[in-house]
Formats: C-alpha cells, sequence, structure tokens
C-alpha cells in the first residue's frame, strides 16, 4: 500500500452491545479519567486513528472498515456482521477473549460455536491478536490469506504513555498476575517463586488480592507477612504509576494470551520475565516463558535484579523489540496492509 493510503487509513472496532462508550483517537494524548486507554482492542482503533465503538449504526455511519468483536453469546455480533456486509463496509473479525482457555470456555456450547462459524464465514477475513487465535480462525477459514496474526499495539513511541521512572527510583518485584482460579495463570506459584527471588535479591514483592478474605487467607496460607498486597483497583493511568516503582515484573501465564501484563511493563520501562503472551514473546524474546522452566525464569530474574549492566541491556532490547514489533506505527501500517488484500 503507498503512503497516501496508509496514512487515509482508519479503522472502526466495533463492541456489539458493549458498554465502552464510543471513542474517537482523534489524538493520542494520556487518556483522562473517562476515556479508556488506547490499549487491548481500542489500540487497533487509536493506532489508526480511528474510533472504538458499541453501536453498530454508529460504526456503519463512519464509513471504515471494522473489525467485529465476538463475544457474549455472539447473537450481537453476528447480527452486526450482518448489518455491515449489507450496508457494504469491509468487516473482520476476532474473538474479544483470545487466551487459548478463553477460546475452549466459549465454543464449548454448540449454539456459541455455530454463531462463531457464521460470522467467520460471512465476514470478509479475521485478525488474531495471537499467532495461536490466527492459526484457529483460519482452520475455519480454509483460506489462510484471509486471516492474519496482527498483535495489538502499544503507544510505545509516545511521550503521554512513557510511565518509566530512572532506574535509581525502581525497587521491587510485581507480581503481573492475579487470578488464583484460571489453572493457567500459575498465579500460586507466581506467588511463591517470587518469595523466592525476593529474598535471593533483597527486593520486596507487592501483589494485588481482588478476591478479599479468600485472596488474604491464601496468602497467610503461603506465609505473606512482610509483603506489600493492594487491595483496591486503580486507574489504569494510577496503575501504571505504581507498575513503574518496581525494578521487574514477574509472572508464571501460560494462557497464551495477547500479553497485557508485558504490555504495562513496556509502558513502564520494566523487564517482564515470564509469559507466554504474544507481546511477551515479542518484546522480550530472552526474558519471557517460551520453552523456559520456571527454575529458568527465576534464574532470569535474580539476575536482573542483581546486575545493572544486564538489566540496563534487558530495557534497551525490550524498548527497541517494542518500537519495531508493537508501536502504533507499525501495527497500523501491517492493518492498512491487511485490508487491502480484503478489498
Amino acid at each position: 500500500m503507498g503512503t497516501r493510503r496508509r496514512e487515509q487509513f482508519r479503522l472502526t472496532v466495533l463492541n456489539p452491545g458493549g458498554r465502552d462508550r464510543e471513542q474517537h483517537f482523534d489524538t493520542l494524548e494520556s487518556a483522562g479519567e473517562d476515556a479508556h486507554a488506547p490499549v487491548n482492542f481500542h489500540a487497533y482503533a487509536a493506532c489508526t486513528q480511528g474510533s472504538f465503538q458499541s453501536n453498530v449504526r454508529r460504526a456503519i455511519a463512519e464509513e471504515t472498515p471494522v473489525l467485529v468483536l465476538l463475544h457474549g453469546d455472539f447473537k450481537a455480533s453476528l447480527q452486526a456482521v450482518r448489518a455491515l456486509k449489507t450496508a457494504r463496509r469491509t468487516v473482520v473479525v476476532s474473538l474479544k477473549e483470545t487466551g487459548l482457555h478463553q477460546i475452549a470456555d466459549q465454543l464449548s456450547d454448540p449454539s456459541k460455536l455455530a454463531r462463531f462459524v457464521a460470522a467467520l464465514h460471512l465476514a470478509d477475513g479475521a485478525i488474531g491478536a495471537t499467532p495461536e487465535s490466527a492459526e484457529f480462525f483460519a482452520s475455519f477459514n480454509g483460506a489462510k490469506k484471509r486471516t492474519a496474526y496482527i498483535p495489538t499495539p502499544y503507544p510505545v513511541e509516545q511521550n503521554a504513555w512513557d510511565y518509566s521512572l530512572p532506574q535509581s527510583q525502581r525497587a521491587g518485584i510485581f507480581v503481573g498476575t492475579r487470578e488464583w482460579d484460571v489453572p493457567s495463570r500459575n498465579h500460586l506459584a507466581a506467588v511463591q517463586i517470587a518469595r523466592r527471588i525476593g529474598h535471593a535479591a533483597e527486593e520486596a514483592i507487592t501483589v494485588f488480592n481482588f478476591e478479599g478474605a479468600k485472596g488474604r487467607r491464601l496468602l497467610r496460607a503461603l506465609g505473606f507477612a512482610s509483603e506489600r498486597v493492594l487491595e483496591h483497583k486503580l486507574s489504569y493511568t494510577n496503575y501504571l504509576a505504581e507498575v513503574a516503582r518496581h525494578k521487574i515484573v514477574w509472572q508464571l501465564d501460560t494462557s497464551f494470551v495477547p500479553g497485557q501484563v508485558a504490555r504495562d511493563a513496556l509502558l513502564c520501562g520494566l523487564p517482564c520475565v515470564g509469559g507466554n503472551g504474544a507481546i511477551d514473546r515479542l518484546a522480550f524474546p530472552h526474558l519471557c516463558g517460551w520453552n523456559r522452566s520456571f527454575e529458568q525464569l527465576t534464574q532470569v530474574a535474580i539476575q536482573l535484579c542483581t546486575d545493572a549492566s544486564f538489566y540496563a541491556d534487558a530495557v534497551d532490547e525490550a524498548r527497541a523489540n517494542a518500537r519495531a514489533r508493537v508501536s502504533f506505527a507499525v501495527v497500523a501500517r501491517e492493518l492498512a496492509d491487511f485490508f487491502v488484500t480484503l478489498s
């Protein structure tokens, strides 16, 4: 695609019947209290200076290509795809929840599976936020050229979204996961091994507990006493400011998710150790959990906390990888080029 056509490309992301308000990304400034940050699926719209919609008629009125998110029972999503095709819009689809455990859970119902297949066949193409979800979509489409793996972009080149602090102001280990009841998150193992890392590196541990008394009992059972436990949900920007105070982000998630924990680490300029999400593998190939044991990851985390040169190199490598693979500019070009192949 020529430079002018890339610059003119705008994408509307539609979450039919969703609760997020209509949002236009004409600028990439830091999100206000009422605005959704330009992350996750909102980022596909933001990187092209497009819009995020929940109303089908508003999405049609944008007169742009549309990415429809399949969610819930898929009824509204399938109806949206039909309406957009009737209006002669170019339409691609993606599952809103794309971890492998989430895909399996969503499609275990025969009626939902049938609607999912119908939406895939009716749409002009599909986008997977992970390599695994893209391959899954392609297995239904039959023609791989109609399916693309395009990672969710992040505004790593935007100063407004740089939450990094000087390295002299960073201390401690932030446990990025928080779901005890999702086996593939490996949150229990992440919390317990973080304590070992903290002891070896003389670094404090921070964990979130959003499960109230149950979470507190679990932490007490692990012997948590002096560790820092945060129990109040924060706005996204305040959350990033909290994460940025730490030296590393630690997780052991094996869910093959897009990689929100790694994304937050990138925006805070921190190394993210563990996790096999898409962003983990792209931005942190030498620190991620792909093909590494828990023991190997533990040693990497300890070295990051104790070897200043190794730490600085890891930060620089992640920044370079992010700009080359998941920056707004790069992913906007990938989206524009993919939609040209559909038209």
